[in-house]
């Protein structure tokens, strides 16, 4: 599309529709939310970014190819799942939280790494699945 609208509407809602993901993906390791509604929120951020603009400056934004950011994700999750085993003899996927409370993130913990290693997977899956059906077409 290239319309004048849409094009400055993208340029403001990219960073907030970026700060409402991380927002979501910190909240989620409490309550609802998370690492996949956050990562789906960032994917809409940069589909939005394409549609405005083309793909090509989308892919520059992200300055990685999203398939890179799967296998990242993919072993922070599993690093937080296994963290529990090897440092503490606990259960696979057990939460070990900090003791101290951190100002703005609050306690932190395996369930926050593995919320963030969530959010690259979705985002790295969703981009790549997107771009490449948008560059066949």
């Amino acid at each position: 599309m290239n319309t004048l609208i849409l094009r400055t509407a993208s340029r403001f809602l990219l960073p907030l529709l970026l700060l409402f993901s991380v927002f979501l993906l910190l909240r989620g390791h409490y309550l609802p939310g998370g690492g996949f509604v956050g990562g789906l929120v960032a994917s809409i951020a940069f589909v939005l970014h394409g549609f405005a603009f083309d793909l090509k400056s989308s892919k520059s934004l992200l300055r990685v190819h999203p398939g890179y950011l799967i296998p990242v994700g993919l072993a922070l999750a599993l690093l937080a799942a296994v963290f529990p085993i090897l440092w503490e003899a606990k259960p696979f996927m057990t939460g070990i939280w900090y003791p101290e409370s951190v100002p703005v993130l609050g306690s932190l913990g395996t369930a926050l790494i593995f919320d963030i290693g969530v959010y690259l997977v979705v985002v790295g899956a969703v981009l790549t699945i997107i771009m490449t059906l948008s560059e066949s077409a």
